[in-house]
């Protein structure tokens, strides 16, 4: 199992935590390597989206996988998988995945993940956890779907947490990961409509039909056509 926490560089204030662990990566770091901070002044989620959170009241995480083989080739199904387990061992609350990598608690975000990567050399692994944001807090543009774990979870106690379940779930069997996201999964049977999705499907509605075993999204649209989705932005339709 791979081990997370050590070496640990944080930060005050950085612009962001996965620039910082890239520039460590790039420069031979460790696997296992974690970057923190307290305050992110240019944090990014999927598609260049900014990640914005009070001083001190997020987890605010980078961290170096290499190299990288054949066996981490669900890792972005994997790690939102990590941090579920480790905010439930911390609180009472149960969390679900939005494909293909948020974190729900209820029908609301409480940590996005970003994976970047240089294969087969390294991956930096990008979490931002909501512990104590106040619904007032987050960005206007974000006051829904967003929420916070709460519960007086620490930053300190989330990153013990995360560090030990990452390091289960980075080395997990594919098969082991297929089965826990499909337990998990928030979209399954539900309607969506996705953009972004390549040449073939750029976007579209449909009923999301859980995932195939390379982890896309499988969708059944409007007109009965089936279909594998690799990528895209996915939103829930309006019921």
């Amino acid at each position: 199992m791979t081990g997370f926490g050590l070496p640990r560089r944080h930060f005050r204030v950085t612009d962001s935590t996965n620039e910082r662990a890239r520039e460590l990566a790039l420069a031979g770091a460790p696997s296992g390597t974690v970057v923190t901070a307290v305050e992110q002044t240019s944090g990014r989620g999927r598609h260049g989206r900014a990640w914005a959170a009070p001083p001190s009241k997020a987890l605010l995480y980078s961290a170096i996988v290499r190299p990288l083989g054949r066996e981490h080739g669900l890792l972005p199904l994997a790690v939102p998988l990590a941090v579920c387990e480790a905010v439930e061992a911390l609180a009472s609350l149960e969390c679900r995945v939005k494909w293909p990598n948020d974190v729900w608690i209820g029908e609301s975000k409480a940590a996005g993940v970003l994976l970047e990567a240089r294969p087969p050399d390294w991956a930096v692994i990008g979490i931002g956890l909501n512990l104590a944001v106040e619904p007032a807090e987050f960005p206007p543009d974000l006051r829904w779907p967003a929420t916070s774990v709460g519960q007086g979870v620490t930053s300190t106690a989330a990153l013990t947490s995360v560090n030990e379940r990452l390091g289960f779930w980075v080395d997990a069997a594919p098969g082991r990961v297929l089965e826990e996201f499909a337990a998990r999964d928030a979209l399954r049977g539900r309607q969506i409509h996705w953009e972004g999705a390549g040449a073939d499907f750029p976007s579209g509605a449909g009923r999301a039909d859980g995932i195939d075993d390379r982890g896309n999204l499988l969708v059944t649209t409007d007109d009965g056509q089936h279909l594998s989705l690799g990528a895209g932005e996915v939103q829930l339709a309006p019921p």
